[in-house]
Order: C-alpha cells, then structure tokens, then sequence
C-alpha cells in the first residue's frame, strides 16, 4: 500500500512536470531564434531595399537565418525561396512564430521611418529540441525511479515491523491453542498491536485462571469428601452386619452425614465462585456447637487408634458466631491433618481475641516440613495429597479469617475468624 501510494505520488508529480520542461524547453529555443533574429535585423542597412549588402552573424549550429524583401523573396540567408506564413505575418510589423511537426521559425520585421523594408527569419529542426527534452526527460524518470526505490525499501522495512509482531502473536495464540496457557505476547512497541497483545494476554490469563478453579474444584471436592463418605460407608455396612442393630439410628446417622455432604460441596462450591458467606446469614453457627460436630465426627476414627480428642472452649466463647460450614471444613482439614501426621492427644481449644476468635488444633507430634512452604499445594510428607493445608487457607481467607502454624513442636494451628456476635440459645 505504501508502494502504490509513493507510486501515484510521483506519476502526479512527474506528469505535469514533464509537460512543464517540455513547453519550458520550446520556449526556450523559440526566445533563442527570436535573439538571433534580432541580432540579424541590427545588421540589416536602410539601403536594404536598394539592394544594399547584408552580412548575417554567424548562426548556431541548425539554425538558419535568412533575409526576405517585401516581395516575399529571399535575399540572403538561408531558408524557402519564397516566404511562407509565418515571414507574411511579421510583415505586418510584429513578431511571428511558428512551430510545426519538424520546425520552429521565428520571424522579426526590419523597419525603417516606421515601414517594413523586410522580415529576417530564424528556424531550426525540433530534433535537437526533441533529444534536449529526452534528456530531460530520464533524468526526471531517474529520479522518480529513485524515489520509488527509496519507497520500497521503506515500505518493506514497515511491512517486516507491522508483521514481525503480528506473527509473534499468531505463533503464542498457537502455543495456547496447543495448551501452553502460560504463553504470553510480548511487547512490540506498536500501540495498536500491543493493545492487541495486552487483551490476549488477558484473556489467557482469564482462562487460566478458570481453568485452574476447574480443576482445584475437582481436587478440593475430592479431598473433603473422601472422609465423610468413608464414615458414612462404614456406618451403614456396620448397621447391615450387626445383628439386632438400631436401623433407625443408623439412618438417622446417615442422614446427618450426606447434609455434611452436602454442605461440603456447597462450601467448596462457594471458594471456588469467590462468595464470601455473608456475616450474620443462615451460614453462622455458634462455635460451641462447631465444636461438638467435630468432635462428634472425629472422635471415632481417633480412638480406633488409641489416641484422644478434648475440647475445651474458655469460658464465654462457646456462644459466638462463626461461619459455620467454612469453620466445619477448616476444622476437618486440621484434624484430618492431626490424625494422619500427628502423634497422641488431639486438643482443639477457643480464645477470644477483641473480636477475633482463635481456634487452635493442637497434637503431639513434630512438624518435619519446611513451615515457609506448608501451605503451598502439592507439599506432602508422602501420606497425603498436599491439598488440605493449601485448601484449608483458602477457605479461612474466604471467610476473611487466617490460618497459620503458630509451633512447628507440638504442632499447633491456630485459625482466627471474625466472630460474629452471640448465637442466642447456644450452648455456653
């Protein structure tokens, strides 16, 4: 495109100025001939009529000069024997010229006591005038030729900027299409590609990202409900194979257990959208009861192993609300965590901060990890996924709480939430 444009610019530019040297240099050899003639008319006597001699000046080469009377014939000089239009015409007492297909003539009237006495005429061939203008002419091509090569080489060096980047950004549009999600446009210094870029990358990045909730979704579903579904299992398959056993019991329990289910999935359902719950919702619960949930679901599957679990909330706190199923799924993780890698007696206790709520989970093991990557995903001693810290985090910050290891020995640690006021009728 900018070929074509440089090029229309100069057949705009070269046309005309072609046609202007070509009437420039006519003009010029007509003013030449039109001197000449003058020069020739001082050298022509009053005794010319007479018959008086006339010595002409030497002409340039292919000019003719020549000397007519008023009888329109040629005296001296060269050039028609008889005098054509244009020499008649200057007889009248002006200035003549005439320029035909092979010619240019000029004729200048001698006078003398205001009367013509004669005409001098001047011609020459318009083949040197011709080859003058050619001349002219490729210097004029020489240039313009110039020009559009100057114009390609900087529409070629354009076109490889426009490209280069745009190429750039089809082949990391490919990497993605291939699933390379951390392939990113880089800039090019072009606004307008770069604008281009910077969507892309957004929208990779935006994809990434939902990606990533899909599969932590699976991931987090996975490991919440792999316990629950276990004792839920093994209450029913013990209620079939006890003889005598409390069937209603027994499904009463399973009925509990698959709404514990169900709020699992509705909780990491809920960290997987971003929904904080809403303070002072359906969703608090007060901690004391938090508290006898848990430990009503993992005082069994400890003391299969011989190992305690005591609660003790201080005095007071038992009443304050929390988010119930987030603080459910916290304190799972915790004593899951506890019941897998740690060792003795499990103690989960509550303090009330100003405002804050501190639930500690503390056994009597070793932290063997590194503390600085504890919460990070896929970090496992070998016995676990390394998703339940990570998740468990999550969930806290969620609920615009925090999780942290408070000591690597026993291992305790300490969740805080914001309480949100006293749950009436609860248990204190």
């Amino acid at each position: 495109m900018a070929l074509v444009a440089a090029l229309v610019a100069v057949v705009l530019l070269a046309v005309p100025l072609a046609l202007v040297i070509r009437a420039s240099l006519f003009a010029d050899e007509r003013g030449e001939l039109e001197r000449e003639a003058l020069a020739a008319v001082v050298r022509v006597s009053p005794q010319f009529a007479a018959g008086d001699a006339v010595e002409l000046p030497a002409a340039q080469d292919a000019e003719l000069l020549g000397v007519y009377d008023t009888a329109w014939r040629l005296h001296w000089g060269t050039g028609p024997a008889v005098a054509d239009a244009t020499v008649r015409r200057a007889a009248t007492g002006k200035v003549a010229q005439q320029q035909s297909a092979g010619e240019i003539v000029v004729a200048v009237p001698v006078s003398d006591a205001e009367r013509v006495i004669g005409v001098v005429r001047a011609s020459t061939d318009t083949g040197e005038v011709w080859q003058r203008i050619l001349l002219a002419w490729l210097a004029l091509a020489a240039v313009a030729l110039s020009a559009l090569g100057v114009a390609l080489l900087v529409a070629r060096h354009q076109a490889r900027a426009l490209t280069r980047p745009l190429e750039a950004l089809a082949t990391t549009a490919a990497k993605v299409t291939d699933g390379d999600l951390t392939a990113r446009a880089t800039a090019s210094g072009i606004a307008e590609i770069d604008q281009v870029g910077a969507t892309h990358n957004d929208m990779v990045e935006r994809l990434g990202g939902l990606l990533r909730h899909e599969r932590e979704f699976a991931t987090n579903a996975s490991h919440q409900l792999r316990t629950p579904l276990t004792g839920l299992q093994l209450g029913l398959e013990t209620a079939l194979s006890t003889p005598g056993a409390d069937l209603t019991a027994a499904t009463r329990e399973a009925l509990e257990q698959s709404r514990y289910l169900q709020h699992t999935i509705d909780e990491v359902l809920r960290l997987a959208r971003s929904e904080a719950s809403s303070p002072g919702g359906p969703a608090v619960r007060a901690v004391g009861e938090v508290l006898k949930q848990a430990e009503r679901r993992w005082h069994g599957p400890l003391a299969q192993d011989g190992r305690r679990l005591t609660v003790a909330p201080e005095p007071g706190t038992a009443r304050l609300g929390v988010p119930g199923r987030t603080s459910n799924q916290i304190l799972d993780v915790l004593l899951d965590n506890a019941h897998r890698h740690g060792h003795g007696t499990v103690r989960v206790t509550i303090r009330e901060l100003g405002g804050v709520i501190a639930l500690d989970v503390e056994d009597e093991g070793t932290l063997t990890l590194d503390p600085t990557s504890l919460f990070s995903r896929g970090t496992t001693t070998g016995q676990g996924s390394g998703i339940g810290l990570a998740l468990a985090r999550e969930m806290a910050a969620a609920a615009d709480g925090r999780l942290d290891l408070t000591r690597g020995r026993p291992t305790t640690f300490t969740l805080l939430l914001p309480h949100q006021g006293e749950e009436p009728g609860a248990a204190s």
